[in-house]
């Protein structure tokens, strides 16, 4: 039970909180967007509305309404709501929830919600300690979390509860959501009688990236600098926003989408594509350097021989960002995509080393040929080290067959070129030596064979 204090505490908390939070939806009506999951009728908001709750685990960006709807449903359901951040708590916050759990089910039956904010932030022995509780009921476990269960979630765990996936909000949703606030005079900005001009409108919401809660912790700084009575036009929401909402941590799932994309749209031949992606990395701050070795490894995986210039023009951009910095070295970065997404592809040498390994991984390494051994030593010549070497220089075009390869992978062939840019040359080429080898071979009774 609270005491004075507490109660006061939380009434002063209220009223002073920020605009986001005090315009939380509390109902599922209220709730903006969202309607696949928690429209009318659908199976989440029956089993929320029939307080007949299992585990959940709330994924979503950043001001997606997580929070909002895991407190929606404690308002809803007749179980006691535990609240816990994994950025602040820990097991032994964990554990007093747990034995407030117990207690309560001993003592009357009554179910406990457990609410763990940003659960990806607790690491495995963290989320180890909930488990067995979880399992047997003591606690239903609602997580949120901004990054991809699957890789933040222990299994065991995500076995035993559902995720549900919750997009960004639309700008409608956002748009909705600003106009309630400017005119909410229990819980907005209504007694200040603002408005918000269309232009300062379009431009807030846009800035937003779906985030609910920057958008309206925004407009409350705005608001600061209106007059009672006036307009929050365009150019004081650009001084309050400052920036543009971030949709990803440089270290989350977000970054290695946002990276996946560049390399799949330079791999598509797209410059545009290719150069938009690229500024959302560095747009949002991700290191220069570390989008620079991607695509270093771009030029050897997908351009290869196909454009020999490649991979020296992507170390080369490599050598400009390291020496330039940002943001003058960007547009190394820049060239270098479009160079890459319109030189012709080829992933040969990556299909060939893929197959080189795997035989190396999987084969019987036998020994390297006689032939092909030095023999500094008299020992070593007359054990035949070195016999039967056909030297390359000594035949018409210093190309002469031989076998190279140990006895188990004779004949055996890792390198096929396309017939794209360089590579139609490279195909030619090595057709000629492949027709040389197979007629120069040594016989068993040549005078050189082994």
């Amino acid at each position: 039970m609270k005491d004075l204090f507490e109660a006061n505490r939380e009434r002063v908390l209220v009223g002073r909180a920020p605009l986001a939070t005090r315009m939380r939806p509390r109902t599922l009506d209220d709730l903006n967007g969202h309607e696949k999951i928690v429209g009318t009728g659908t199976l989440l908001r029956r089993a929320i509305e029939a307080d007949r709750l299992s585990s959940l685990i709330l994924w979503g960006p950043p001001g997606s309404g997580k929070t909002t709807l895991a407190r929606i449903i404690a308002n809803t359901t007749n179980a006691a709501f535990e609240s816990v951040s994994a950025v602040t708590g820990g097991v032994a916050d964990l554990r007093a929830v747990i034995k407030n759990a117990k207690d309560r089910l001993g003592m009357n039956g009554a179910r406990t919600v457990l609410f763990i904010d940003e659960i990806h932030r607790f690491n495995k022995a963290q989320q180890d300690a909930i488990l067995p509780f979880v399992e047997d009921g003591t606690v239903i476990l609602i997580g949120a979390t901004t990054e991809n269960p699957s890789f933040e979630v222990n299994a065991p765990l995500l076995s035993r509860s559902r995720v549900v996936t919750l997009q960004a909000l639309t700008d409608d949703d956002i748009g909705a959501l600003v106009d309630r606030a400017i005119g909410d005079t229990d819980r907005g900005l209504g007694g200040l009688r603002l408005s918000l001009s269309p232009a300062g409108r379009d431009l807030l919401v846009n800035l937003a990236n779906g985030d609910a809660r920057f958008a309206l912790n925004t407009l409350e700084y705005a608001a600061t600098g209106a007059e009672a009575g006036g307009i929050i036009g365009d150019d004081l929401v650009a001084e309050a926003a400052q920036r543009r909402a971030a949709t990803y941590d440089k270290s989350g799932e977000g970054h290695f989408d946002t990276i996946s994309a560049l390399h799949k749209t330079i791999r598509g031949s797209d410059p545009d594509a290719a150069l938009y992606w690229l500024a959302r990395m560095l747009e949002r701050g991700d290191d220069p350097l570390y989008v620079a070795r991607r695509l270093v490894r771009f030029a050897s995986e997908d351009v290869g021989l196909a454009d020999p210039m490649a991979l020296p023009k992507a170390i080369a951009a490599q050598q400009s960002v390291h020496f330039l910095g940002l943001p003058e070295g960007a547009l190394a970065l820049a060239e270098l995509v479009v160079y890459l997404a319109l030189a012709p592809k080829s992933n040969a040498i990556y299909a060939a080393w893929s197959a080189v390994r795997e035989d190396v991984a999987n084969t019987r390494n036998d020994p390297v040929p006689l032939h092909l051994r030095n023999a500094p030593t008299k020992l070593m010549r007359e054990s035949g080290y070195g016999k039967g070497y056909r030297y390359a220089h000594d035949f018409d075009d210093g190309i002469v067959g031989q076998q190279n390869l140990p006895d188990n992978l004779e004949g055996r062939r890792y390198y096929e070129p396309t017939n794209r840019g360089y590579e139609q040359e490279l195909t030619e080429r090595l057709a000629r030596v492949r027709e040389i080898y197979e007629r120069t071979l040594p016989g068993e009774n040549d005078e050189d064979a082994e």
